[in-house]
């Protein structure tokens, strides 16, 4: 089989993470393969901001638990690195442009041997005033929304189920 269409064939979201470090070269790799992702008009309007300083990944997970109401939880599963992923609230291609990013950063952690997982909440935790305070920090526009959080890291044993079969109406040729 054609090694990407493998690759898009076996990527699963992974919930349980080692306590290991993703290394910058490989950081970069997917980080680089998320701004090859198209996008309307080829605007690249998306903005990624890459999350390893465990202080502040901690305070992004807090907001996106906050958003589920269960503080206590730990919605980042002990990922070392998070991908925020913006898009350009006042464009109507943003949040597609943005997914288009998040699809590319997924499939592309799986192509270099890293686990990823997509969460949302991402529009919610920096609609606060601290996910606010993050966004300006990091030079995001206030008009830029989140789209949504990878996760990426090593797996633990059992952090990725396997695939459920496809549904047999998924695909409709006329």
């Amino acid at each position: 089989m054609n090694a990407a269409l493998e690759n898009l064939l076996t990527r699963r979201s992974c919930r349980a993470y080692e306590d290991r470090q993703i290394d910058e070269k490989t950081l970069d790799a997917i980080l680089e393969a998320g701004t090859y992702a198209p996008t309307g008009r080829g605007t690249q309007s998306p903005i990624i901001v890459a999350i390893s300083d465990p202080g502040t990944l901690a305070q992004v997970e807090k907001l996106n638990a906050a958003v589920m109401g269960r503080d206590d939880s730990h919605p980042f599963y002990g990922a070392p690195t998070v991908v925020v992923v913006f898009e350009d609230g006042e464009s109507p291609l943003g949040n597609a442009d943005a997914n288009l990013v998040i699809g590319n950063l997924l499939n592309a952690a799986n192509a270099v041997g890293v686990d990823s997982c997509y969460i949302w909440r991402a529009k919610e935790a920096f609609g606060s005033a601290e996910g606010k305070a993050l966004k300006k920090a990091w030079n995001v526009p206030d008009t830029y929304v989140g789209a949504g959080n990878v996760i990426l890291g090593y797996g633990k044993p059992g952090g990725k189920r396997e695939a459920p079969p496809r549904k047999a109406d998924y695909i409709r040729k006329v």
